[in-house]
């Protein structure tokens, strides 16, 4: 600035001052925003861990085989529908193990069950347990235990029916 013609070093440094701090309060403005916009897309992940009633059914199909693992689809319904799979392993005479998969809109939630089998004439019945395992997108970090598994193998076709019943955490 000049004033009288001659260079004021002292007010061009004040008047210099309110400037940085605009372009400091500016950024500081849009590193706000940018944070809270970020964190509002996030924020449909997030919520208060609860638990819930399952009361699911759904009738497969086979798709493949191999050995004594039968690979099953199918759709679920009750508490969680959508698609489901399952690979239901004979494990011997009287024993079966599965590996369940659902994939209902806004996620997907894994388990694993054990459980005895009963081959009867056309059908067999199994019993057991599940315990869910993993989770993911809106059922990211559900889990549960000592849920019950049940159902049935057509023998003749190989279509199973499952029902899993319990509580679990999300």
């Amino acid at each position: 600035m000049r004033h009288g013609g001659h260079t004021n070093p002292g007010a061009r440094a004040v008047l210099g001052r309110p400037r940085a701090r605009l372009g400091a309060a500016a950024a500081a403005l849009v590193l706000g925003l940018l944070l809270a916009a970020t964190a509002g897309a996030r924020a449909p992940l997030a919520r208060p861990a609860g638990t819930m009633s399952l009361s699911d059914s759904a009738h497969l199909h086979l798709t493949s085989h191999h050995s004594f693992t039968l690979n099953e689809q199918g759709t679920a319904a009750g508490t969680i529908a959508g698609t489901i799979y399952i690979h239901l392993t004979v494990a011997s005479t009287n024993h079966v193990t599965a590996e369940i998969s659902i994939y209902p809109r806004g996620g997907s939630i894994t388990g694993e069950a054990s459980a005895s089998y009963r081959p009867s004439g056309a059908v067999a019945s199994f019993a057991g347990t599940m315990r869910v395992v993993r989770g993911s997108g809106r059922y990211a970090g559900a889990n549960g235990s000592g849920l019950s598994f049940t159902g049935t193998v057509q023998r003749s076709n190989d279509a199973v029916t499952v029902r899993v019943s319990g509580r679990m955490s999300t």
